[in-house]
């Protein structure tokens, strides 16, 4: 059986594991705080005036609502049941003011995200040594076998430590996608490709954002956050099936590649001209000035994604007052943009490739006019009088932030080769990991008096300094071959 257009369809696999990956980091997110909105007839409500709360029967349980937390409009009682993961492992003192049980919610999640991103960043350095000893077909599995079940597992929380623990298992597993896609596209790709190949695993992870807010509460509504950890968890577990019947060998020995799909990936890696099995430790890596160009660059640029992804619905929250229906609505925007930018980076420095552009001007050129969408993004977000108009500004943020980073990711197949590929797409990964925890200790001190300018500040001038480094380090882009 041949099978054409076969890399796409490999490709298109690590794009469904991708979208699967960010549901499962969202599951923590968007279920710890799960507030919604209730309304019960009025005549079935007791007004006590000694306490000032309404008193009423519901689902078998006598609820207490404060007359400062209660409207009464048309003949009913309208109220915001507090709930989710939070609440229900009772990791909040209910006795404590809304204000005191909000504050003590944001905090543990703080402390469950800094674990989280520290294991993420471990996975990301060591993931790609990983994947270059094991190879991508194996090293997919593993993954995703490990996050998802550490996802369903989660299920069995009973506090924050055990909570705690199913995160940290998930970081491990949930960082190994971004080294091995890199080196999965070097394999299954033509060099003048996989920058758009590589747009498209980042195209990936921005709608898994886009579906993440929009399945995840639904699943909690109708099963409660138990069951919806199960259901999402297992999502990788199973993709694990057809990845394996699918991805039995690489290009070069895949019985199902056709004659003429084989021809066209393999004469269009220059590193096929040189024998490429031998793997580099990580000092031999960072002693090649090049390779800076992805460790520093990425360190500059990683946090302004994790900027709009940790921070996005408590700035839309504190400059807005936008409610979590709201936000719901509203907070899908900046990754269409993230989408977008993605797919046209990679498909942008191929055109300029396949016009006979070098690599090294196509890649700088892709990376100029992405920062081009951020900066004035950014001035103009701080600027923004209402949220759509802040959600657009974050769109082209985005959108520009995925063109760049693209063609970033890129650079550790333009830099080595075989073995050496997954192990520098680490490197770059877990410095990534390093700049996003020092931005997220800055983010509240610059925001604490509620002006988020400092904010948008920050995430500008991080573009320059990117883009400093990979013209400074990288030098002409260019694979290096060595015989």
């Amino acid at each position: 059986m041949k099978v054409r257009g076969l890399r796409w369809i490999v490709l298109s696999l690590i794009a469904l594991v991708t979208i699967i990956n960010y549901l499962d980091r969202g599951t923590l997110n968007y279920m710890w705080v799960a507030n919604t909105k209730q309304s019960v007839a009025l005549a079935d409500c007791t007004f006590d005036e000694q306490a000032d709360a309404w008193t009423f029967e519901r689902d078998g349980a006598t609820e207490v609502v404060p007359a400062s937390e209660a409207t009464v409009t048309d003949g009913r009682l309208e109220y915001v049941r507090y709930g989710g993961i939070a609440k229900d492992l009772g990791l909040v003192d209910s006795s404590l003011p809304r204000e005191e049980q909000q504050r003590q919610a944001k905090d543990m999640l703080a402390i469950i995200t800094m674990f989280f991103m520290v294991a993420y960043g471990v996975s990301q350095l060591v993931s790609g040594k990983v994947y270059d000893k094991i190879g991508t077909r194996k090293g997919f599995t593993l993954s995703a076998l490990l996050w998802g079940g550490a996802d369903a597992l989660a299920s069995l929380s009973t506090g924050l430590k055990s909570l705690t623990f199913f995160r940290v298992l998930l970081g491990l597993g949930e960082a190994g996608p971004w080294p091995g896609t890199t080196k999965s596209n070097a394999e299954w790709f033509p060099q003048k490709e996989r920058a758009l190949a590589q747009g498209i695993f980042g195209g990936a992870a921005s709608m898994g954002s886009i579906v993440a807010p929009i399945l995840i509460p639904a699943l909690f509504l109708a099963f409660g956050w138990r069951v919806t950890f199960v259901v999402v968890g297992m999502l990788g577990i199973v993709w694990v099936l057809p990845w394996l019947f699918i991805n039995k060998k690489g290009p070069k020995e895949h019985a199902w590649i056709t004659d003429r799909e084989r021809e066209y990936i393999l004469s269009g890696q220059p590193e096929c001209k040189v024998s490429c099995d031998t793997a580099k430790s990580w000092g031999q890596l960072l002693g090649e000035k090049k390779n800076y160009a992805v460790i520093l660059g990425r360190f500059f640029l990683d946090p302004i994604w994790w900027m709009f992804v940790t921070w996005l619905p408590i700035y839309l929250i504190e400059v807005f007052q936008l409610d979590i229906k709201q936000i719901a609505m509203s907070a899908w925007v900046p990754y269409v943009g993230a989408a977008i930018g993605s797919i046209a980076g990679g498909w942008f420095s191929g055109l300029l490739i396949s016009r006979g552009k070098s690599v090294n001007f196509a890649r700088k050129v892709a990376m100029i006019v992405g920062s081009c969408f951020i900066i004035p993004g950014m001035v103009l977000a701080a600027k923004a009088t209402s949220a759509m108009m802040a959600v657009v500004m974050m769109a082209f943020i985005l959108g520009g932030y995925q063109f760049v980073m693209t063609n970033i990711q890129t650079l550790a197949s333009d830099f080595q080769t075989g073995k050496a590929v997954g192990s520098l797409a680490g490197l770059g990964g877990a410095a990534a990991v390093l700049g996003t925890i020092v931005s997220t200790l800055l983010i509240p001190h610059l925001t604490q008096s509620g002006n988020w300018t400092s904010f948008f500040v920050l995430g500008a001038a991080l573009v320059p300094l990117c883009l400093i480094c990979i013209f400074l380090f990288g030098g002409k882009i260019e694979q290096v071959i060595r015989k």
